[in-house]
């Protein structure tokens, strides 16, 4: 049976937790992967990404969705405008988690689909994303999506993060009616 389509809409304040309590658990699943016997979902964990997420949503320069299946958010983006440098006008995929729970139905391209028209509405040519190196689902997903290793940018000097770049072409328009 195919999942419904999550709704996506603005976050709210009243998302705090649930955003919180996904993103731990997807960090903890990715994570373990890596190191199996971290405690990436202790509550000092869930404690740390609520912090971060009480941060996101109360900006006002960083728009932040989420993706709600049958009542329950399931999954959360957040991006922030580009820098300062007009030399550099990408916009920023800051955070884009979602419950792994709800991996592979549809969630994360949902989330990204709404990203892209917000990024492409407001004019942004292109966008930019670091994501964990060892992250291969991540990657593999992002790869699926258009998103490529970003000439402009080096690898961290400890090579935990690759930088990714999409451009933003234009949406193409919608056919004519008959």
């Amino acid at each position: 049976m195919t999942p419904t389509a999550p709704q996506v809409r603005p976050a709210t304040a009243a998302d705090l937790e649930p955003i919180a309590a996904l993103h731990t658990a997807a960090r903890a699943a990715y994570l373990r992967a890596r190191v199996p016997d971290a405690p990436f979902d202790a509550p000092a964990e869930h404690a740390r990404c609520r912090d971060t997420w009480d941060r996101v949503l109360h900006r006002a320069d960083a728009p932040t969705l989420c993706a709600v299946r049958h009542g329950a958010v399931v999954g959360a983006a957040s991006y922030l405008p580009p820098a300062a440098d007009p030399a550099r006008p990408a916009v920023t995929l800051h955070q884009l988690h979602v419950d792994p729970a709800h991996w592979g139905t549809g969630v994360g391209r949902a989330l990204h689909a709404a990203c892209l028209h917000a990024w492409r509405a407001a004019g942004h040519p292109r966008a930019v994303l670091d994501v964990l190196w060892h992250n291969h689902r991540a990657r593999t997903f992002y790869a699926r999506l258009g998103w490529r290793p970003d000439p402009d940018r080096r690898p961290a000097p400890d090579a935990t993060h690759l930088a990714l770049t999409l451009a933003l072409t234009p949406a193409p328009p919608a056919p004519a009616a008959p």
